[in-house]
């Protein structure tokens, strides 16, 4: 079997990490990104499942939306909490 180089770019840190994780697995980024395209061509689709940022971010979780409506609501009522600067909070001192 022929073999041939394949140059990729990624964020530096990115890099550090994975080699950190992978040498933990006892690879090396070669061997990783062997298993992941062998992977890839055995499965003919990606090895794993890809979601958006949105779908693991619990910011937009359905509680925290709900949450957040509230929130807002709260604030357009006039239920919000007032917030004051230090000088401002001074001032009121003389009233």
């Amino acid at each position: 079997m022929s073999q041939t180089n394949v140059n990729i770019r990624m964020d530096e840190g990115l890099k550090k990490d994975a080699e950190y994780l992978f040498s933990e697995l006892g690879l090396n980024m070669t061997t990783a990104v062997n298993i992941f395209v062998r992977q890839a061509v055995r499965q003919g689709k990606i090895p794993f499942e890809l979601t958006t940022k949105t779908d693991d971010d619990p910011f937009y979780s359905k509680k925290n939306q709900v949450y957040l409506k509230k929130a807002i609501e709260d604030l357009e009522a006039g239920k919000g909490l007032v917030v004051k600067r230090l000088d401002e909070l001074e001032a009121m001192e003389g009233e």
